[in-house]
């Protein structure tokens, strides 16, 4: 079942992301899409749901959200309800941040190269994981908050110590610097390792559960879906600082 209510007091990123938080802590409800652009959120349920029981969900009667009937139930697939009211948007149109940010960390990382005899794939892996941390933990500062708690939908850490979502940005652009100037490269590339280890399992698991959710590795600036896009992220992050590890030992 898919109920569209009106939701008023949502005001940025962060609001969106407690919304649905709040609302996915109902166990009726397996996704929640919420926008402050045109104050509402499409709620699918796996049975009934009262508005007071929204409400209570929301934080009671006097709470800064308040939630009321929209529009009436709708049984078509989500893909065919809330996506289909506005343009249809391209695999490459959605992920189009995330596709400049990968070229162009890729390309500055080759043109690092120029004055070299050779190409040294170690220094264009450095190079490249230095761009990356870098940038994605700029975005994730702009909306320190707004990260924090669309992190803590879906990352293990940040579910149970939610603070770790405000420390992550940090940690990225911890790795970014250290990347960027060669410190202590074996312990560090073991530091990313764990990191996005332990940042791929909630990925995975909000991925093959099919979870609504939006991805927080770009912050709360772009409203990417989590999909398999995010898991090739962490992953190739985990591939790279594995493979110098390797080379490091070889």
């Amino acid at each position: 079942m898919i109920h569209t209510y009106r939701v008023l007091g949502m005001t940025c990123g962060g609001c969106e992301a407690a919304v649905k938080s709040k609302l996915l802590a109902l166990p009726e409800i397996t996704a929640v899409e919420a926008s402050k652009d045109t104050q509402t959120a499409t709620i699918t349920l796996e049975k009934h749901t009262t508005l007071a029981q929204l409400q209570e969900a929301l934080g009671g009667s006097g709470a800064k959200y308040q939630i009321s009937a929209l529009q009436t139930h709708q049984t078509a697939p989500i893909h065919q309800t809330n996506q289909e009211t506005q343009e249809v948007k391209s695999w490459v149109k959605t992920y189009k941040p995330i596709l400049l940010i990968f070229g162009l960390v890729a390309l500055v990382a080759c043109v690092l190269q120029i004055n070299n005899n050779a190409f040294d794939f170690m220094a264009w892996m450095r190079h490249f994981m230095a761009g990356f941390f870098l940038i994605f933990s700029f975005f994730k500062l702009l909306d320190l908050k707004g990260f924090a708690q669309s992190y803590a939908m879906y990352d293990v850490v940040a579910k149970r110590f939610p603070a770790w979502g405000y420390v992550y940005p940090f940690v990225e652009l911890g790795l970014g610097l250290a990347f960027c100037i060669n410190y202590e490269p074996k312990i560090v590339n073991i530091i990313t390792l764990l990191v996005m280890t332990v940042s791929i399992v909630g990925v995975l698991q909000s991925v093959l559960n099919k979870r609504k959710i939006q991805c927080a590795c770009l912050g709360a600036v772009f409203k990417l879906p989590m999909s398999t896009v995010t898991i090739v992220e962490d992953a190739l992050m985990m591939g790279m600082s594995g493979a110098m590890l390797f080379f490091m030992n070889t």
